[in-house]
């Protein structure tokens, strides 16, 4: 069993609702632990769009890095996901964070996510759920990376975490 971080984001649609089924709709090799509070959150990079719903889920896979990939893409089309923009609006947006503190640079996969840093709708969620983890290239804690941030942007409101799926 690896421990993962998984990041989901929608500004489609009922961007709650979407998060919720994306997280009960998670493979039975993914078992999810926590699940951070929900936050809403300006986009970043193409800007003229709809607002994100933004968490994080921390949970333990006996997937290897590629299959969970392939697992969590499969799954973003099946709840609706279209080819589009990069960076621009999505129904489901499902984002591997962190493998195990695993560093791995492929061309198709980057752990721990190559823009996590700069991203406070990663970052205030997983300092919800996991306050002490430490980046693996950087050495740096959550809060520090927080504290790193230029222009952090806006956090627009906090939202309680959709519920664990019922069955694991």
């Amino acid at each position: 069993m690896f421990p993962i971080l998984l990041g989901l984001g929608s500004n489609l649609g009922e961007r709650f609702d979407n998060l919720t089924s994306a997280i009960k709709a998670l493979t039975p090799e993914i078992m999810v632990q926590t699940i951070s509070p929900t936050y809403e959150t300006q986009p970043l990079y193409v800007t003229q769009q709809p607002e994100f719903l933004n968490l994080l889920v921390r949970a333990t896979t006996t997937l290897s890095p590629i299959s969970l990939l392939d697992s969590i893409q499969a799954l973003e089309v099946e709840l609706g996901r279209k080819p589009s923009v990069r960076f621009g609006p999505r129904i489901i947006d499902i984002d591997i964070i962190d493998y195990d503190s695993l560093i791995l640079n492929l061309e198709s996969l980057t752990i721990p996510h190559p823009r996590m840093h700069e991203r406070l709708f990663v970052l205030r969620p997983l300092i919800n759920i996991v306050p002490n983890w430490i980046h693996p290239r950087t050495g740096k804690t959550v809060q520090q990376l927080i504290d790193g941030l230029s222009d952090p942007g806006i956090v627009k409101k906090y939202i309680h975490a959709p519920s664990n799926k019922s069955t694991q």
